[in-house]
């Protein structure tokens, strides 16, 4: 695929090529993420302002953008220095002032010279019963009326950056959008009554109408359509370049997965079955695997993925297991260790604290096959670790592994297959999203046997109850979790740290009961802090967020979270998880400060009514919107201008099926629509796209 086409060159020319735009203001344009004319297209107003001209401003209501023809009346200059200067006005029905504060008198009576006839146009406030328009957005000659466009749009701003200004950089914008040939599917372009492109641009910038919202029209919808089928076809390229990419044929005998599965107590869900079959149809095919698979905590992932990587160690490979943190690594080894010894399957972990000469035993078992399953951290990365013959690689993306990283991971072997597992429930238009390149299983089941976790909303100021509840539990022989929001006190909050709390519950529950972990302590101070929580030796774990994704202790039953109408949903809900692990019933605490605000009560009583990852994930992101539930932690999701993930879900499904049907019948984009596409692609500057082109 040669450059980019040169319809395309006058949208990627400097931003001073555009009227109006000098080194200065060019600079100021970055702070919105504007480099370029294209950027601009693409930087549509967020409301519309009617400034069609009225009889008379009678009716209107405080905030009410009017336009009328006036004659002016009377000046009052101000009274004191800095005061409110007013001119009075009348439309023909009603007199009404202009309020100027700071003014200038010799230009306010040279622009509003009494007895003349003039244009005004700004935002109606009432004081003391009288209509104002104070310091109007418009004061025009009558002949001059055409110069206030009827529906004015309002654009977003930054420092130094005048709506004047953005009004007339968008139209020099304008005036470059190529026409180009159309990508869209026809059928699907009149199924939605959309305009061409460049007609679409053009009605989004410069409305003939009021916008109602950006969901029902269709200027904006064919907009966001365009950003998200290239995002889309971005990523059925990458999907197919990886399906075309030569795999290994991985085919199970079933022997060792049989004797895992007469191990269980129970038998596998649905969901859990399907996923089985799905990876094994994956690993079997002649090309690479890359599968997502998506499950809430207590889904059963860790089954899946020990019967994925059984799999690969019956067609006379290896596998790995990665993990982002040491104790993650950890607790997946003490999930996987039963299931490999019940099919005598000889499985190891592999750390950055592995040195000496246990780190050579465990390199040399690996690279002559003796280890068949490796579980890691980052450690798996390093130079000198060798497989035999890696075949399956699985991912924990718990913080995320980059593509770089899976990479490298699959560089370890021959054409390594990929399965990525994620704990967080994430809704299907993020999940198409950020994972669209994926071929996706969701375990949407829960094992038999999980005891329901029961929900309860405490006020704070029954704190001494909570503890009287959690003596008693304790005496029993039962575990709790108490996570706070902050590590130390705060003068700006009145938050309990966990330092605190870790004090007052010591003092309450008796010396040797109570442990701490938090993220600022010592790695070796934390990792004793946990075994001693794991082994029984404390009862009560006080605790940040750090356990989130922490270790699994059947024995724990309870967990209070402390102010939890200070944490976000999703991180509740898998807070939440870290009980119910066991055979015993399981509560969780929710203890908040009154009054709640109605987002708070909203977050805490969906968490009281669910315990659907899902359907929480989903409440989540109505209630938040993307951009919050992006997050860092998803910072690989594309940054849209137009589109909006969380209101255009149609869209993003449409997009996905369209993308993968174009290059189904034309995987080289050679047809008409197809060199179109290319061109879109440049248009959105999806180089991996590109890339991917050209190198096939």
């Amino acid at each position: 695929m040669a450059g980019r086409p040169e319809i395309l060159f006058p949208l990627f020319a400097g931003l001073e090529t555009l009227q109006g735009i000098g080194p200065k203001t060019s600079k100021l344009f970055e702070n919105l993420h504007v480099t370029t004319p294209k950027d601009l297209l693409f930087t549509l107003p967020h409301a519309i302002v009617d400034r069609r001209l009225r009889p008379s401003i009678d009716g209107a209501l405080t905030g009410d953008v009017v336009t009328v023809a006036v004659q002016v009346e009377q000046h009052r200059p101000a009274a004191r220095k800095g005061g409110a200067t007013r001119v009075f006005v009348n439309d023909g029905h009603v007199t009404f002032a202009l309020v100027f504060f700071h003014a200038h008198i010799r230009y306010i009576e040279a622009q509003l010279p009494v007895g003349a006839r003039r244009i005004i146009s700004g935002k109606i406030e009432y004081f003391d019963g009288l209509a104002q328009i104070v310091h109007p957005d418009h004061m025009l000659a009558e002949a001059d009326v055409h110069a206030i466009p009827p529906f004015e749009p309002v654009y977003p701003l930054t420092a130094g950056i005048t709506q004047k200004v953005m009004l007339k950089a968008s139209g020099s914008a304008l005036a470059r959008a190529p026409k180009v040939a159309e990508w869209i599917d026809p059928n699907l372009k009149q199924r939605e009554n959309w305009p061409e492109w460049d007609a679409a641009l053009l009605a989004a910038h410069r409305p003939a109408a009021p916008l109602v919202d950006g969901m029902s029209d269709p200027a904006r919808l064919r907009l966001a359509y365009d950003e998200v089928f290239a995002h889309q076809l971005t990523l059925a390229l990458a999907r197919s370049t990886a399906r075309a990419a030569k795999g290994r044929s991985s085919v199970g005998t079933g022997h060792l997965q049989s004797r895992v599965l007469n191990s269980l107590p129970y038998a596998p869900t649905g969901a859990q079955s399907r996923a089985i079959a799905e990876i094994a149809q994956d690993l079997a095919a002649p090309h690479r695997m890359n599968r997502l698979l998506q499950g809430d905590v207590g889904a059963g992932k860790t089954l899946v993925a020990m019967q994925a990587l059984l799999m690969a160690v019956e067609a006379g490979g290896q596998g790995v297991m990665m993990a982002p943190t040491e104790i993650l690594a950890r607790q997946h080894l003490e999930g996987l260790q039963p299931l490999a010894q019940s099919a005598g399957v000889n499985l190891e972990l592999l750390t950055g604290r592995d040195k000496g000469k246990e780190r050579v035993r465990k390199l040399a078992a690996l690279a002559s096959g003796e280890i068949k399953i490796l579980v890691g951290t980052h450690a798996v990365f390093q130079k000198d670790v060798e497989f035999c013959d890696l075949r399956l690689a699985v991912v924990d993306e718990q913080h995320r592994f980059g593509v770089r990283q899976r990479m490298e991971l699959g560089a370890k072997g021959q054409a390594v297959d990929m399965l990525v597992m994620t704990a967080t429930p994430i809704p299907r238009t993020l999940s198409l999203a950020h994972y669209g390149d994926l071929d996706i299983s969701v375990l949407d089941e829960k094992p038999p046997g999980r005891q329901p976790i029961k929900t309860a909303l405490v006020q704070t100021s029954r704190m001494e109850e909570v503890v009287s509840h959690l003596r008693g539990a304790v005496a029993k022989g039962q575990q709790a979790y108490w996570v706070c929001p902050l590590v130390e006190e705060s003068e700006l909050s009145d938050m309990t740290a966990a330092e605190e709390r870790f004090k007052r519950l010591r003092a309450e529950l008796g010396e040797g009961a109570v442990g701490l972990v938090h993220g600022q302590m010592p790695p070796a101070e934390k990792d004793a802090a946990m075994a001693d929580f794991i082994s029984g030796k404390t009862q009560v774990l006080v605790a940040t967020t750090v356990i989130e994704v922490g270790v699994n202790v059947p024995n724990a039953t309870i967990m209070v979270i402390e102010r939890a109408e200070n944490f976000g949903l999703a991180q509740l809900h898998q807070l939440r998880g870290r009980v119910g692990r066991g055979a015993g019933a399981s509560t969780c605490l929710l203890l908040y400060q009154a009054p709640l605000g109605e987002t708070g009560r909203r977050r805490l009583e969906i968490l009281r009514e669910t315990e659907d990852g899902f359907v929480i994930a989903e409440e989540d992101l109505a209630m938040r919107g993307a951009g919050d539930m992006i997050g860092s932690a998803q910072s690989g999701l594309p940054r849209f201008r137009v589109a909006d993930p969380d209101r255009h879900s149609n869209l993003m499904e449409i997009a996905q099926k369209d993308a993968r049907k174009l290059l189904s019948d034309d995987p080289a984009l050679t047809s008409e629509r197809g060199k179109a596409a290319r061109v879109l692609l440049w248009l959105m500057e999806q180089d991996k796209a590109i890339r991917l082109i050209s190198v096939g």
